[in-house]
């Protein structure tokens, strides 16, 4: 078995079709791009207990946002450690190890969500997953950058063509088999109907002769319900949220397609070159594209290693943290506004056309970088990016005065172009890798250049969860200063004294104070991410300065051929 997955075992004949080479690439990166659908997971995740809406003993979205940050710094940190091995056992023995990592992680996962342990959670899917994404995704790099010397950036547009089409497939596949083990609480009657208790923030009521915790789903939380149902009050631990079991299955899934994919790596024979194809001269697009290598551990000690790091550490940092909760923040922002548009089905719809533009922007982009150069493309990426960034906090405020659909296409269609060029930046950046220090060493120093990832795993949901917090706290201290004393103790049975208590147990929301709030008063959800993309935008400025100052490799860092 070992030495089937040894390196010199795949090595290709002469006369062997390049061509297939990719078919394994993007089925590999098919199944770890489903990370990009994570968002897909947290309506559940967040109602494991009480199912129509989360109950006070519910893990909080900012937790389970942190299980996609984990899987993303272990994916640089694998890939860092990866890119060396890679070069020495070939692509077939990572490719497995990442088979038995993702797909295991799934299944180590959903052992956390069965028991409700939040740490096997981020185990499985976090730390365990997140070193089958890092092995994964370096593993066809450089093996297609070898094939396709002559097509640096559409080789490696089609290596990581199928990371970003990976929520494309994922998101259908995982809503199924959550709507399939759904499995609705025990409804007790409106909440006219059910006389309710308060204490310690939680609410209570009598069933069966036991009084037992209760959620309370008013029109927002029906709104957002994995299969609808009727407003009221629902019996905590009594359904199912369906998520558990759809890691499980999901997990046996990936580890098949992907032990395969691995199988069907092939390397080229030493000194292979297409047919015809020459080595591109030094002085190519402005000296940028160099015919000499760089040793991995040399690449380390110059300056255009850390510029290539800044530019995709920060230009990851402004779309993964969106990313994380593509699905809640396009429900927040227009689910008040539109809700006869912006419901369940259009949020998932939502994120599979974002991993339609991440996959399409992948290759277009690396295959157009053949031609335009590649700094020039990261040009263009940080100059728009910035003015569409800073375009959606106006996009929301618009929506929030005068509701219209315009709003939603507008916002609609500059996020699809953001996630074009947040894919484009991963494809291309191999390319750009290559071109400053040569092809030899390509995958190992790419492996390494992906700790910026991980970074930004960290930096981009930390920013926007902490600032959405920040916005949705305050907005809640501004709605309860309109609201009539008495409304508020009738709605949650305890007085305005309790809201900080009120609010750390999920009994008081944004929505639910709206139900109560004098009319004409203005639904703050909207806004709750204007901060986070002004952020966003200052980020793209700065790797726009770094791009900028980028220059050839001095020649001392060479490496004797």
């Amino acid at each position: 078995m070992l030495e089937m997955l040894s390196k010199d075992r795949i090595i290709a004949p002469p006369g062997y079709n390049r061509w297939r080479v990719p078919l394994a690439s993007i089925a590999i990166h098919l199944c770890i791009g489903s990370v990009y659908a994570w968002s897909i997971y947290n309506p559940s995740l967040i109602k494991v207990h009480g199912v129509v809406t989360s109950s006070a003993a519910d893990w909080s979205l900012s937790e389970v946002v942190w299980v996609f940050t984990v899987a993303i710094v272990f994916l640089g940190l694998a890939a860092a450690f990866a890119g060396k091995w890679l070069e020495e056992v070939g692509p077939r023995k990572v490719g497995v190890v990442a088979a038995l990592c993702w797909g295991g992680g799934y299944l180590v996962g959903a052992l956390g969500i069965m028991t409700h342990q939040l740490w096997l959670l981020y185990l499985g899917y976090g730390v365990i997953g997140g070193c089958g994404l890092g092995l994964g995704y370096v593993s066809p790099v450089s093996t297609l950058i070898r094939w396709f010397p002559d097509r640096r950036g559409m080789a490696a547009g089609m290596a990581i063509m199928g990371f970003g089409g990976g929520a494309m497939i994922g998101t259908p596949m995982k809503e199924y088999f959550i709507r399939l083990f759904y499995r609705a609480p025990q409804f007790l009657g409106s909440q006219e109907q059910v006389q309710l208790i308060t204490e310690g923030g939680r609410r209570f009521a009598e069933v069966g002769g036991a009084m037992r915790e209760v959620v309370v789903a008013g029109a927002a939380e029906v709104r957002d319900m994995t299969i609808p149902g009727p407003e009221g009050v629902y019996v905590v631990d009594t359904g199912a949220a369906g998520v558990a079991e759809a890691f499980l299955i999901i997990g046996v899934i990936y580890l098949c397609v992907m032990l395969i994919a691995a199988f069907s790596y092939r390397l080229p024979a030493p000194g292979w070159k297409p047919e015809g194809w020459t080595e591109p001269e030094a002085a190519a697009r402005g000296g940028l594209i160099t015919s000499r290598n760089v040793d991995i551990d040399q690449a380390l000690r110059t300056p255009q290693f850390y510029q290539l790091w800044i530019v995709l550490c920060l230009n990851v940092t402004a779309g993964i943290g969106v990313l994380g909760v593509a699905r809640t923040m396009i429900t927040e922002i227009f689910g008040s506004s539109l809700p006869e548009v912006v419901d369940t089905a259009f949020a998932a719809t939502y994120v599979v056309m974002i991993s339609a533009f991440n996959m399409v922007g992948r290759f277009l982009w690396a295959s157009a970088s053949d031609y335009i150069g590649r700094r020039n493309t990261y040009w263009i990426f940080f100059v728009l990016g910035i003015a569409l960034y800073l375009s959606i906090p106006w996009t929301a405020q618009q929506v929030s005065a005068s509701p219209a659909v315009i709003w939603l296409v507008y916002f609609y269609g500059t996020t699809m172009i953001i996630f074009t060029m947040y894919g484009g930046g991963f494809a291309t950046i191999p390319a750009y890798l290559a071109d400053i220090f040569g092809t030899r060493y390509v995958g190992g120093i790419h492996g390494r250049l992906l700790t910026a990832w991980s970074t930004a795993g960290v930096l981009g949901p930390l920013a926007i969860t902490s600032l959405r917090q920040n916005s949705v706290n305050d907005a809640i201290r501004e709605l309860v200063t309109v609201i009539d004393p008495e409304r508020f103790r009738e709605q949650f049975g305890a007085p305005i004294a309790q809201l900080e208590e009120l609010v750390a147990q999920n009994t008081v929301t944004i929505s639910r104070l709206m139900e109560i709030a004098p009319p004409g008063t203005a639904d703050p959800t909207s806004s709750l991410y204007n901060s986070t993309m002004i952020l966003m935008a200052m980020l793209l400025a700065i790797a726009l300065v770094s791009n900028a100052l980028m220059k050839p490799v001095d020649s001392r860092h060479h490496m004797v051929e």
